[in-house]
């Protein structure tokens, strides 16, 4: 399969640490480039989708694919709106929570290269009014979310229903103490992207949201992206539906979809306004496509023109104390060659990112949803993987959940032994099966398998049906594959429940979001 060298040689160019040689090229699965029937393991992706949303009772989701320089696939499932007739297409727009970051990301370093704003430079220098104790941070220590600055979400005052402007949601943390040195730590803050985002209109002499959407938003033509405040000129909300019988605009309009989270088992919507309070962070709205259209820009030099600034946006980053942390600016990286991936929720919505950057794959995914607390890592890496057959972990996903790590096998292990403790669940064992492998005199890559578990739930399933025993109590395996990725993988329990009959549906589903739980929080940075 050819595809253009053009393209090739910029995200080599990207990525070339991470880029196959043309021998390994070759002897991975090829890139389905064209092909219209594309399924995983014998599901095809509508039906993925379908499952995921039925599962998780999701009203409307919308999903669009890059295949560099193309987006052959733009969808949209479901509904945009539960009380209006408005139905999820490739032009409704979803607050995408922390993928504003990546946006912002990008403006910061166009300011950069204008010579406005020096990325090394002290945030005091360029906001003179801010605490004594964020004044030394760097604005680069902002990107890395490395500064210690409290995120402001998590004060006891903040109030996601009322309207703040930018400085009094930094003024909610102003007294707090970093929660460690700056440039020693990573931890995700909206505070740090809130400062972002002043420092950009401070530097740039506009708003945030008129850099934006200047050097961004309109030269990429992207007109299903824009912020809230921009609903009433530039959205066609039509309630009922009857202009688009008489007025172009309204044909396959242009409009917002309505967020909600789940509160008492019942869906309720969310205040569309919220997503300012994300200012910088995640206050930004689009369609799946726009957000492709707006990724494949990322390839190049259309957005970031130096080579080296791109470098340090997309690919893991050193903190000033030598710590390498698979994570910059939002965005995660595995060990996949050149994979990278943004993702989070917001007020009602939750959104997601990965893109495949190594000549070899060159396949992204947006997926974009309204409902909030969403984890849709899995179903874009299936998505991904019905492309492209290597891009997956050649797992039956049916009977086993797989997700890839951004660390080690014994990283990834003491990531979950500290989530198991702050969660007071014991460990009964953990057996390493390359090391048993060896004393035998043979070889394994790295496996380890934790088995843990709390009587109290476990007991009750067993009550309902005893010969689930077999299969308890619950493990993960942490395990490297031959291309030195990392992997956790864990039963499905809802597939166990059901070979095995359980009735108990609530104790099933609060152990499918332990497990959950435990892999997300044990496998990525943030």
């Amino acid at each position: 399969m050819t595809f253009s060298r053009s393209i090739a040689a910029v995200l080599l160019a990207l990525f070339a640490p991470a880029a196959l040689a043309p021998s390994e090229a070759a002897a991975q699965a090829e890139v389905a480039r064209g092909k219209a029937a594309l399924s995983v393991r014998g599901k095809f992706i509508d039906q993925r989708i379908a499952e995921f949303m039925e599962k998780n009772d999701v009203p409307g989701l919308a999903m669009a694919i890059v295949q560099a320089p193309y987006i052959p696939r733009s969808a949209g499932y479901g509904r945009a709106s539960l009380s209006d007739d408005e139905l999820a297409s490739t032009k409704t727009m979803w607050n995408i929570g922390p993928l504003t970051q990546a946006f912002t990301a990008v403006a910061v370093f166009q300011l950069h290269e204008a010579q406005k704003l020096d990325i090394r430079a002290a945030i005091g220098k360029v906001l003179p009014d801010l605490p004594a104790a964020w004044a030394q941070v760097t604005v680069f220590e902002l990107l890395q979310h490395a500064s210690g600055i409290p995120d402001y979400r998590s004060s006891a005052d903040f109030k996601e229903d009322r309207s703040y402007k930018p400085t009094e949601l930094a003024a909610l943390v102003s007294a707090q103490p970093l929660l460690f040195k700056s440039g020693t730590q990573v931890r995700m803050s909206a505070t740090d992207f809130l400062l972002l985002g002043l420092i950009i209109e401070r530097a740039s002499g506009m708003s945030f949201h008129d850099f934006i959407t200047r050097r961004q938003i309109e030269p990429l033509g992207l007109r299903a992206t824009m912020f809230a405040e921009d609903f009433s000129t530039k959205s066609f909300l039509d309630r009922p539906h009857k202009r688009f019988t008489s007025e172009v605009p309204y044909l396959n309009p242009i409009e917002p979809a309505v967020g909600y989270r789940e509160v008492a088992g019942k869906l309720v919507a969310a205040d569309p306004k919220a997503s300012a309070n994300l200012f910088g962070f995640g206050s930004l709205w689009s369609s799946a496509e726009d957000i492709s259209a707006w990724d494949i820009a990322l390839a190049g030099s259309i957005l970031v023109k130096s080579p080296e600034n791109r470098a340090l946006i997309y690919r893991p980053t050193t903190l000033v104390n030598g710590t390498i942390v698979p994570a910059m600016a939002g965005w995660e990286f595995t060990r996949h060659p050149g994979f990278m991936e943004i993702k989070g929720s917001s007020p009602g919505f939750s959104a997601y990112l990965s893109r495949f950057t190594a000549p070899s794959d060159l396949v992204c995914v947006t997926l974009l949803a309204n409902k909030e607390g969403l984890d849709l890592t899995g179903l874009a890496r299936d998505i991904a993987e019905a492309y492209k057959a290597d891009l997956g972990a050649d797992v039956e996903s049916a009977s086993i959940v797989t997700r890839e790590s951004k660390f080690s096998v014994d990283e990834t292990v003491a990531r979950l032994e500290a989530q198991l403790a702050a969660r007071k669940i014991p460990v009964f064992a953990i057996f390493d099966h390359a090391d048993n492998a060896q004393k035998v005199g043979l070889e394994l890559r790295p496996t380890k398998v934790i088995v843990f578990g709390n009587p109290q739930v476990g007991t009750k399933l067993m009550q309902d049906r005893q010969a689930i025993a077999l299969d308890l109590p619950l493990r993960l395996s942490v395990w490297e594959d031959a291309r030195k990725r990392v992997w956790v993988s864990y039963p499905s329990v809802g597939e166990l429940a059901g070979q095995y009959g359980v009735r108990d549906t609530a104790v099933v589903s609060a152990m499918e979001r332990l497990l959950d739980g435990l892999a997300a929080r044990s496998t990525d940075v943030y």
